[in-house]
């Protein structure tokens, strides 16, 4: 291609034809390295982005400044990698990761976060000027691929949205009246906000969550809410084993795993809103579930049983005792959808316990 270049800037052209090939391995070896490493932390992002930058890019940035770069060396993004994160706060431990696998060109990189006013809004990412340690790639064939230096940009999903937003407004850079500088900022800052927000959700939430597993290890479970999350907690306590150990032993029978949050619509049908109310549910009805069980499998070879037999039972058991043949079959609407086989299977669970102690007491 034919750039309006001087020759200065040719020179730089010509190298970075000649090395692309480095900077194409360059490439391979950041993304795989940086993808392991954090995929091993365990620090989930939205997304890692890598790029080298085209021909036609770089003669255009060296039209505009090409005097600032003596060699294709002071090119500082022909690689570009960026990871977009969830979490402000993840964008930190990305970066402590990120020190701790590449080596840092502590001069030229920028945390553009740290650049805004108190008052003003704007593009926020953090950039570092990474070369590839020998620990990453040794190979004297190619002692390149640790001289030459490239960018990694870190930044939230939504600075992300912010960054896209200013590219294709043309704003950056770009003089535009006041009253539009103003509906930019204020942009920036709800962006940042809502950032800021998800952020402390997060913390929020996980405070949350230690306070009701501190709250259900420790038993006290009248003060813990009927959720989801309190519910999965509840569950490592593993409450339903003890009756569905005793259910299974009529036939011998292997208990295969299945997931109980399904159950916590039918509780919140029983007007359960607390985990001692499933507790206390637990043990003023394990004996008669274990009966109606019984009745259920004494005459069968069933030697599978679903780890739901228990819960199951007991449910059928509070329906049984609190509203008979209707409650049974809002049970099943509930637990399995409104459908006409749960009217058919309501009757059956009604003759099977129609001799049951529990019922002729009621």
């Amino acid at each position: 291609m034919n750039y309006t270049l001087d020759p200065h800037c040719q020179e730089i052209i010509r190298q970075y034809q000649e090395r692309r090939p480095i900077f194409e391995r360059m490439e391979t070896l950041a993304y795989d390295k940086l993808r392991w490493t954090l995929r091993k932390q365990g620090i989930y992002v939205t997304s890692i982005e890598h790029r080298i930058k085209e021909e036609k890019s770089l003669a255009g940035k060296l039209e505009l400044k090409g005097q600032k770069y003596k060699t294709l060396d002071d090119v500082t993004d022909i690689l570009g990698l960026r990871i977009i994160t969830f979490y402000t706060d993840d964008v930190d431990k990305v970066a402590a990761i990120v020190k701790r696998t590449f080596d840092i060109d502590w001069q030229q990189s920028v945390d553009k976060r740290k650049l805004h006013q108190f008052d003003s809004f704007g593009y926020n990412s953090l950039h570092y000027i990474c070369r590839l340690p020998k620990s990453v790639v040794d190979d004297p064939d190619m002692p390149e691929l640790n001289e030459f230096r490239f960018e990694l940009q870190m930044r939230t999903a939504l600075q992300h949205v912010w960054s896209t937003i200013e590219h294709d407004t043309g704003y950056k850079g770009v003089k535009i009246p006041r009253e539009y500088q103003r509906q930019f900022s204020r942009l920036a800052g709800i962006l940042e906000l809502i950032d800021d927000e998800f952020s402390r959700l997060r913390t929020t939430l996980t405070d949350y969550r230690r306070q009701v597993q501190s709250l259900v290890t420790s038993g006290k479970l009248d003060e813990v809410s009927l959720e989801v999350d309190s519910f999965r907690s509840y569950l490592k306590l593993q409450p339903f084993r003890r009756l569905n150990q005793r259910i299974a032993a009529v036939n011998q029978a292997e208990l295969y795993p299945a997931s109980l949050l399904p159950y916590i619509s039918v509780f919140e049908e029983f007007g359960f809103t607390t985990l001692g109310d499933i507790d206390k549910f637990i043990a003023e009805n394990s004996e008669e579930a274990y009966q109606l069980a019984l009745s259920q499998l004494a005459f069968t070879d069933l030697d599978i049983l679903s780890e739901n037999v228990g819960l199951e039972n007991l449910c059928l058991v509070y329906a049984l005792k609190n509203g008979g043949f209707l409650s049974v079959k809002r049970f099943y609407d509930t637990l399995y959808g409104q459908q006409k086989e749960n009217e058919q299977m309501a009757h059956i669970i009604m003759e099977q316990a129609a001799s049951l102690p529990f019922m002729k007491k009621s």
